[in-house]
């Protein structure tokens, strides 16, 4: 069994900054990517940014250069780092991992529950 389980969210003022933490537990020998989602009211689930285990990043236009994504292998986290927020990066945001090698096998399409983050204007 594998849990991702995401900390850090929470209300922030337009221009500030949160840091956004996602934890994997279980036997797990491996990630290769991971990655974060949001998901406004009314929108679709759209990718934030991912990363490999190899440290290879990817985000979307919308965050660029205010968003950074790392990861911590020995403690299979990742984190999302987010500064100069702004009304519109308003959602829950979610931690996702397409693969796990663990000790019964692989996991596909691992999901943490959700995190709020909520920007004021």
């Amino acid at each position: 069994q594998v849990q991702l389980v995401e900390s850090g969210g929470g209300l922030v003022q337009a221009g500030g900054s949160l840091r956004l933490s996602c934890a994997a537990s279980g036997r797990i020998f491996s990630i290769n990517a991971m990655g974060w989602y949001r998901q406004a009211p009314g929108k679709q689930r759209e990718l934030v940014a991912d990363i490999t285990s190899g440290g290879a990043t990817n985000y979307a236009d919308s965050v660029k250069g205010r968003f950074t994504i790392s990861r911590d292998n020995a403690k299979n986290t990742v984190y999302l780092h987010m500064n100069s927020l702004k009304p519109e990066d308003t959602a829950v945001y979610y931690c996702n991992a397409p693969t796990i090698a663990t000790a019964r096998g692989p996991v596909f399409g691992s999901w943490g529950q959700g995190t709020q983050v909520t920007v004021s204007s």
